[in-house]
C-alpha cells in the first residue's frame, strides 16, 4: 500500500506547509490551513498531459484559422474575442447568485440549437432542478444533456462515450477525483481535476466551461495555478440587488482582456445590454451639482459613466475618505492636487465619491471628471448637463491627453452632449467631431475658471 504524506494546504491561495499555521504567510489569511493527504502510489500528477512533445522548427509548424462557436450573445462573444474556440478551457467565476449558472445554461442551449452536442454536468444541482431553471429560461432543445456528478473518473465515461462539442462543469470545487486523498474542493483537488479536464478538453478538441467559486476577497477559490491553466477567465461582477451584471475578461489567450459585457437579469434569464452609456447614465440629476460624467474606455467600447461627489463639514477630529468604484489612494492623491493647485480647502472634510452602476474605474482618463466633481460638491455649483469632462490630471495641476479621444467623443455626442472639456494634448485629433464645442485645457486652473 502507497505511504500517505501528510502536508497543510492554505484553501485561499495554495501554500503548503509541513506544519500547521495560524496565519498564511503568503497571503496573510488566518486560519485557512487544512490538512491534507496525497499518495505517492498512485498520483495523479504523472497521468497528466496533452501530448507527447514533438521538436519543430517554427517556420513548419501549420496554423490554421480555428473556427469559433456564436455564443447566441453579442456581449459574450465580444468577450471572448468573436466566439468559443474549440479546444479552449474557460474559467468562469463569480459571486453565489449573480448568475453563473443561468448564464452558462442559455450559452449551452444556444450552442445544441447550433446542432453541436452539449453536455451540462452540474455537482451543486439535480437534474430536476436544472430542468425547473430550463422552464424559466424558456429553453431545453438541441442536443443539451444533463449529468448529476461529483466523480471526474464518471465524468470522463460519460465525455468519452457521447463525444460532446461542448462540455460545462458546474462547478470545479465540488468535482473530485477519488485518486486523491483530500476532501472535495481542496487545493490539491480542485488543482488536480482541472489539469484531467484541461487534458480531455484538449484531446477531444471540445470547448469547456468550468465554473469557480470566489472567496472573501473576491479572488476564484484555490491555488493561483487555476487561472494560469486555463485558456480564458472571465469574472461575473455586480450586485445581487440590481438588475445589471459585468461580464469582464482577465485573461485571454485568443482575444482582447479588456473588453465587458453588460447583461440585466429578467425573469427570463440574462439579457444582453446594447447601450451601456444609456443604462449608466439613466437616472441622472438634473442640474444637481456633486455630479460630473467622463467617458471611459472598457476594451474597444467607449461607455459614459456618471461619478458623484459629496463633500461635506466633518463633525469629527479626522476627516473621512469614502470611494466606491474607484482607488482609494488615486482619490486621495486628486483631493491633494485639487487643495494644493487650485486653492479648494477640503482636506479637513467629509468626502464621498461614487461610480454610478457598478463599475470599477482603473484608468487616468477620469482623473479630471472626480477632480470637477469634488469642486462642484464644494462649491455647490452644478456643471453643465450637456458637458462630458475627459483627462488625466498631473500632480502639478496639469491636465494630460488619453488615448482613443475621437471614439470617446463621438460616444458622447451619439448620446446628446453638446460640450467636451479635454487636454490640449488631443485638441488637434479633436477638431474632427463636428457640431460640438471642445474646449482645451491645460492646467486645473483654467477648468475652474470655465466651468465655476
Amino acid at each position: 500500500m502507497a505511504k500517505l504524506k501528510s502536508k497543510f494546504v492554505c484553501q485561499e491561495c495554495g501554500y503548503e506547509t509541513a506544519k500547521w499555521l495560524g496565519r498564511c504567510p503568503s497571503c496573510e489569511e488566518w486560519n485557512t490551513f487544512v490538512e491534507e493527504f496525497e499518495s505517492k502510489g498512485n498520483d495523479p500528477k504523472s497521468q497528466r498531459g496533452i501530448s507527447k512533445g514533438v521538436i519543430e522548427k517554427i517556420n513548419n509548424i501549420t496554423s490554421t484559422k480555428k473556427e469559433r462557436i456564436s455564443t447566441g450573445s453579442m456581449e459574450m462573444d465580444r468577450v471572448l474575442g468573436g466566439g468559443i474556440i474549440k479546444s479552449s478551457l474557460i474559467l468562469v467565476g463569480g459571486d453565489p447568485g449573480i448568475g453563473k449558472s443561468t448564464l452558462l445554461l442559455q450559452v449551452a442551449d444556444h450552442a445544441a440549437k447550433q446542432e453541436l452536442k452539449v453536455l451540462y454536468v452540474s455537482g451543486e444541482e439535480s437534474g430536476e432542478q436544472i430542468k425547473i431553471r430550463a422552464d424559466r429560461l424558456g429553453i431545453g432543445d438541441g442536443e443539451l444533456y444533463v449529468l448529476a456528478e461529483t466523480n471526474i473518473d464518471i465524468i470522463i465515461e460519460y465525455v468519452e462515450k457521447e463525444k460532446p462539442d461542448l462540455l460545462v462543469l458546474d462547478s470545479i470545487q465540488t468535482i473530485y477525483s477519488p485518486q486523491v486523498a483530500s476532501a472535495p474542493g481542496s487545493v490539491t483537488q480542485v488543482r488536480e481535476v482541472t489539469s484531467m479536464v484541461m487534458g480531455m478538453t484538449k484531446t477531444r478538441n471540445m470547448a469547456t466551461f468550468i465554473v469557480g467559486h470566489v472567496t472573501k476577497s473576491g479572488a476564484i477559490a484555490g491555488p493561483r495555478v487555476l487561472e494560469h491553466m486555463v485558456d480564458t477567465v472571465l469574472y461575473f461582477e455586480g450586485e445581487r440587488h440590481f438588475s445589471y451584471r459585468i461580464l469582464r475578461a482577465v485573461k485571454n489567450r485568443f482575444g482582447s482582456t479588456n473588453e465587458i459585457g453588460i447583461f440585466e437579469m429578467r425573469d427570463r434569464g440574462l439579457i444582453e445590454v446594447e447601450n451601456p452609456s444609456e443604462v449608466f447614465l439613466k437616472g441622472r440629476p438634473l442640474d444637481a451639482y456633486g455630479t460630473v460624467v467622463t467617458a471611459a474606455m472598457e476594451g474597444t467600447r467607449p461607455v459614459l459613466i456618471e461619478i458623484q461627489a459629496l463633500v461635506t463639514y466633518s463633525p469629527v477630529g479626522f476627516a473621512n475618505r469614502v470611494t466606491t468604484g474607484i482607488d482609494k489612494n488615486r482619490a486621495s492623491m486628486l483631493i491633494a492636487v485639487l487643495e494644493k493647485k487650485a486653492g479648494l480647502s477640503i482636506q479637513s472634510s467629509d468626502i464621498f465619491i461614487n461610480v454610478t452602476g457598478g463599475l470599477q474605474i482603473k484608468e487616468p482618463a477620469c482623473d479630471l471628471a472626480i477632480l470637477c466633481a469634488l469642486a462642484s460638491s464644494f462649491k455647490e455649483i452644478p456643471v453643465d448637463f450637456k458637458t462630458v469632462l475627459i483627462g488625466e490630471v498631473g500632480l502639478t495641476g496639469e491636465i494630460r491627453g488619453v488615448n482613443s479621444i475621437e471614439k470617446r467623443l463621438l460616444e458622447a455626442k451619439k448620446m446628446g452632449f453638446e460640450r467636451a472639456v479635454i487636454a490640449e494634448a488631443n485638441a488637434e485629433i479633436s477638431k474632427e467631431i463636428k457640431n460640438m464645442e471642445i474646449i482645451p485645457v491645460n492646467n486645473i486652473r483654467q477648468v475652474m475658471e470655465i466651468l465655476f
